[in-house]
Formats: C-alpha cells, sequence, structure tokens
C-alpha cells in the first residue's frame, strides 16, 4: 500500500508517520530541535503531544485514512486552503484568539469533514470541549454526522490506542441525537428549528457549538424567513453559552475560563440568508472562499464568455447535436491548457465538468454556492431568451406534448394574466414553447379561448388547469364546449386540475439555466408572445416583479411535462365517453 502525502510515495507508514511528525516539529521549534525529540522522546508521547499543540497535525497523523491519500481510502490531495482552515481551528482552540467564526466556503469542498469531523474529534479526544451542540439544517442531516464520529472512535486504530475507547454503548448513553463519550465529553447533534436554549449537560452549558449548513431553501425564500432564521441564530445560539470569565491573579487580570465557541459553516445562499449577515457581523471572524478564483476586477461572466468557452457552450446546448454534452468534453479537451483558469481545491474540481457545466445548467445556484456571491438576488433572472418562428419550432421531433393554463379571474389594471402554453418536449429533451395566449379574460371568454387554443393544436393530450382560482368549474365549462365542438369532442383529454403548493420563486427558479441556455425555446410569432417574453425579461423574483404569471406558467408546463410518459399512451375516455356515461 503506499501512502501520496506532499509528492512523495511512501510504502511504509512508519516513515510518513516520522515524515509528517518531523514536518510539524520543525514548523513549531525548528528543524535541529524537532530532529532532537524524535531521536529522544518515544514517538507515540511526542505524537500526541503534538496534536494537542497543532489540529492539522492530529488529522494528518491520527486520521491519516481520511485526510491523506493513500491506496487504501478515497481521500485527496488537500489544497492550501484546507490548511488555512486548520490553522484557524489552532487560533480559536489553542490559541484562544477568536470566540466566533464564520466560515463561508463553496460546497463540497469538504469543509464538514476539514472543521467540524477533525475538530469534534480533537475536541473530544483531548477533552477540550466538555459538551459540544452540533446544528444540521434538518434531523436527517444531524443523525447522519453522528453516525460519522461513531465510525471514527469506533474504527480508528490509532486514535483507540492512543486514547482508548471513547465510546461504551453498555454504560454511556449513544443514540441518533447524542453521544456521551467515556472521557466525560458529551456531544448532541440537533437540527436548524430545534430549540437549544437552556441545555445544559451535567449542569454545564455548551462550550462549543457549530451550526453547519444551518440555513436552507425554506430559510431565504421571503424576508420575514431571513430575518426568522437570523434572530434565531442571535437569540438561541449566541445566548446558550458562556462569556469568558477573569480573575485578577498575582494583580494581572487573567483569563480562567475561555468562552463558549460559536462557528458557523455554510455558503451564502441569499444577500440577506444568515451566513451573509454573519459575515458582515463584526463579532465574527469571516473567512470566506470561492470555487473559482479570480484576479482583481475579473468576473465569472468574463471566463465563461471568452472565445473558447463561448463555442464550448454552443456545443454543449446544440439542439441538433444527439450527443451534445460529449462533442462540447471533447472540445474542452482538445483545448484543455488554453481553457484551463484556476480553482480552489485543483486535485478535485475539472474546470469543465464540476465548474462550467454546473454553472451553464444553473447559474444562481452555481454563484450561490460555489462563488458565495449573493449580489445577483434582485437581478433580472432570465439573461436570454430564445426565440424561433413557428417553421423552425416545427421541425423538430416531439415526444409529447401538454397545455398549461394559469388563470386569474378579473381584469383591472393590477390584475393577473391568464397565461395558456403548449409546450413540447424534443427527443433530446428540450422543450418548445410552440402556443403562448397571456391575457385578461372573465371566465367565459377564458374557456372560449381555451378551445380556439385547442383545436390549433391537435397533438394536446393533456391539459393542467390551476384550481385555486375557479375550484374546477372552468373545467367542467371547458368540457362541455369540447363536448358541442365537432373538431374537439373526438379526441381523448386528460384533465389535471390541482392547487398550486409550490413556492413561485422555487418553481421559477428551476427554468432559469434551460431559457439562458437555449434549452427552452419560445415561438415568436404567437399574438402575446412579445408581451409574455417581455414579462419574463423583466422578471427579477417575485417580491421585485410586477407580473410572474408567464414565467410560472412556462415552469409548470416544464416540471410537468417531464412527469408525462412518451407520446400518447395515456388511458383516457373522450370527452364524448364521459358525457353518454351521464
Amino acid at each position: 500500500m503506499k501512502i501520496y502525502y506532499d509528492d512523495i510515495e511512501f510504502e511504509d507508514e512508519e516513515v510518513f508517520e516520522l515524515f509528517v511528525l518531523r514536518r510539524y516539529l520543525t514548523k513549531h521549534y525548528g528543524y535541529d530541535q524537532a530532529i532532537e525529540f524524535i531521536n529522544t522522546i518515544d514517538i507515540k508521547t511526542l505524537a500526541k503531544s503534538l496534536g494537542k499543540q497543532d489540529i492539522g497535525f492530529f488529522c494528518e497523523y491520527f486520521l491519516r485514512s481520511i485526510f491523506v491519500p493513500s491506496d487504501d481510502n478515497e481521500a485527496k490531495k488537500l489544497s492550501p486552503d484546507h490548511y488555512e482552515l486548520w490553522e484557524l481551528a489552532n487560533r480559536i482552540f489553542i490559541k484562544d484568539e477568536i470566540d466566533k467564526a464564520n466560515i463561508v466556503c463553496p460546497r463540497c469542498f469538504a469543509k464538514t469533514t476539514i472543521f467540524d469531523l477533525a475538530v469534534i474529534v480533537w475536541c473530544v479526544c483531548y477533552e477540550e470541549s466538555i459538551f459540544t451542540i452540533l446544528i444540521n439544517k434538518d434531523k436527517d442531516g444531524a443523525t447522519k454526522f453522528l453516525e460519522e464520529i461513531k465510525k471514527v472512535f469506533l474504527g480508528s486504530e490509532k486514535i483507540i490506542e492512543n486514547f482508548g475507547y471513547l465510546i461504551d454503548r453498555k454504560k454511556f448513553t449513544v443514540n441518533q441525537a447524542e453521544i456521551q463519550f467515556t472521557n466525560g465529553c458529551d456531544l448532541q447533534s440537533v437540527g436548524s428549528n430545534t430549540s437549544i436554549r437552556g441545555r445544559k449537560y451535567n449542569g454545564k452549558r455548551p462550550t462549543l457549538v457549530i451550526g453547519d449548513d444551518a440555513q436552507d431553501d425554506k430559510d431565504i425564500l421571503t424576508e420575514e424567513a431571513r430575518n426568522k432564521k437570523y434572530d434565531l441564530w442571535c437569540k438561541q445560539v449566541e445566548e446558550v453559552g458562556n462569556t469568558a470569565t477573569y480573575r485578577m491573579v498575582n494583580g494581572v487580570r487573567t483569563k480562567v475560563n475561555k468562552a463558549t465557541k460559536i462557528i458557523s459553516i455554510g455558503t451564502i445562499l441569499h444577500l440577506n440568508c444568515l451566513i451573509s449577515r454573519l459575515s458582515r457581523n463584526n463579532s465574527y471572524y469571516t473567512i470566506l472562499k470561492r470555487a473559482i478564483i479570480l484576479e482583481e476586477g475579473q468576473t465569472v461572466d468574463d471566463i465563461f464568455e471568452t472565445p473558447l468557452w463561448l463555442d464550448c457552450k454552443k456545443l454543449y446546448f446544440n439542439p441538433k447535436d444527439p450527443n451534445p454534452i460529449e462533442s462540447a468534453k471533447q472540445f474542452y479537451l482538445e483545448h484543455k491548457e488554453e481553457m484551463h483558469f484556476p480553482v480552489l481545491w485543483e486535485d478535485s474540481w475539472d474546470c469543465f465538468d464540476d465548474l462550467a457545466v454546473k454553472f451553464w445548467e444553473n447559474r444562481q445556484t452555481f454563484m450561490s454556492e460555489k462563488m458565495n456571491d449573493g449580489t445577483s438576488i434582485g437581478e433580472k433572472w432570465f439573461k436570454s431568451i430564445t426565440e424561433h418562428n413557428k417553421e423552425y419550432i416545427d421541425s423538430f421531433r416531439f415526444t409529447k406534448t401538454m397545455m398549461c393554463i394559469d388563470t386569474a379571474s378579473t381584469v383591472g389594471k393590477r390584475s393577473d394574466y391568464t397565461c395558456i402554453v403548449v409546450g413540447s418536449e424534443t427527443d433530446n429533451e428540450f422543450v418548445c414553447i410552440k402556443d403562448i395566449v397571456m391575457k385578461k379574460f372573465l371566465f367565459k371568454d377564458y374557456c372560449k379561448e381555451v378551445i380556439k387554443v385547442l383545436e390549433r393544436n391537435e397533438d394536446v393530450r393533456t391539459i393542467y388547469i390551476e384550481k385555486q382560482t375557479y375550484s374546477g368549474s372552468d373545467v367542467t365549462e371547458i368540457k362541455s364546449l369540447i363536448y358541442k365542438n365537432p373538431k374537439l369532442k373526438g379526441r381523448r383529454f386528460e384533465f389535471i386540475n390541482e392547487n398550486q403548493r409550490r413556492n413561485k420563486d422555487e418553481k421559477i427558479s428551476t427554468i432559469i439555466d434551460g431559457v439562458n441556455n437555449g434549452k427552452i425555446i419560445f415561438n415568436s410569432e404567437c399574438d402575446d408572445s412579445q408581451e409574455a417574453i417581455q414579462q419574463m425579461r423583466e422578471f427579477q423574483g417575485c417580491d421585485y416583479s410586477a407580473h410572474d404569471d408567464f414565467p410560472d406558467v412556462v415552469a409548470e408546463l416544464c416540471t410537468r411535462i417531464k412527469e408525462l410518459k412518451t407520446r400518447s399512451i395515456l388511458r383516457v375516455g373522450s370527452i364524448n365517453d364521459l358525457y353518454k356515461r351521464r
């Protein structure tokens, strides 16, 4: 078995351990003193003592299988920024320089493993935190984390050999929410909506609280939700522990007890989300990292709008190519050296697969979760809309078609629009919005308009109608009109009449990249095309937009059409048959 560290291949674990020991001893004491220590002090004693002085050494020596690549694990070479996080941990827990920290790092940067797991294991082994609370975004995440902690203490030979068996299921509480360790430490893991007010262990308040992704998408959807999450953190998390204790010792004011350490770890989901607001809170030390390392004044768009990346994007979103992803990937591989840009974790992230594709497919999520940039909130969501005439759209081979209707009941100046769209999915999963009606109708006029749209779209078999406005009375009227219409009464239709339950912003966000990348194509020749498409161009989120009717109905169609079976395998009786049964 080989161990890969510092660009050296070690075939002997003892040699690797001595190398790491010498490296960190040199860091703290200089080379000559490091060699003297190694030659005069028992290696096991030396390593345990050094682990208490340096969390980075503790991780690479005692938790090698997690943090150092070798033939028997899947670890990746760490980046300099991972070591920076361990140095921050040293400043917090060993040097006691920082009480509150906000660690803002991209998704998939291993921040939970590097900081949460490493720090908590270290704190338990050296009894540096008697009572630790870990806050995760939900109960499931909290439970999974405790399982990972248990694996370390039960499965790591180095930990057991040097610190003993710290988990005893027979004598101490060990369950999905809590681990009582044999050395007197306690770890509790909770979901972010669980109250921790007044929590104590053996009469002691928490000595460490870590919030790891202590917010989710629901916590950022409205201003009220964002304020509630931040207030909850300030009122509960920041008040659950102790402040530092100082006493006069020999005439000098001396700290005799550390303050409770409070750590937030996550990504920025919104300009005013919990993580973003903590980064502006002067009582927190914030470290912020982005997946793509930008030069001063440079933006992500500057990178992906260079000629080679634009050519690559065109290949990736080519609707006529049966395998556009492979074509784009091949282009990238042919020009990899010229298209490369610096990234935060070179050993883990590929410029094409892990960054460019994610940026193209979901720019908003990429900017939030990979670049920790919440400044795009309030910007227009749809920056590029692909329009073509009817002849071009009809040249595609469609596999399934449906109609979606978002209704409105009034026709005043501030009223919403009734939106009727017909969309079809192609065999390579592009969606064409073939017919668009966006007007303010009263009930009967709206029902008659549906009939007109059905007459000119003979491939429609499934009709979704939002239920909130008319509670199904419009479906009854439309069925009656179909029965009376000689062109339609022989056709088979399936009606879906359901209430809207999903948050609109959340739903509309699912089509941002499909629209911007041309995977959703709009017919430019319908009477209402230009007004509807302009509404989409102006959309900035429901809270910041005058109307959301057209983006909402397009998002509804794109979501539902993927759930339809291919073409018309629908076993639905005709309207004529339905009326005969009455």
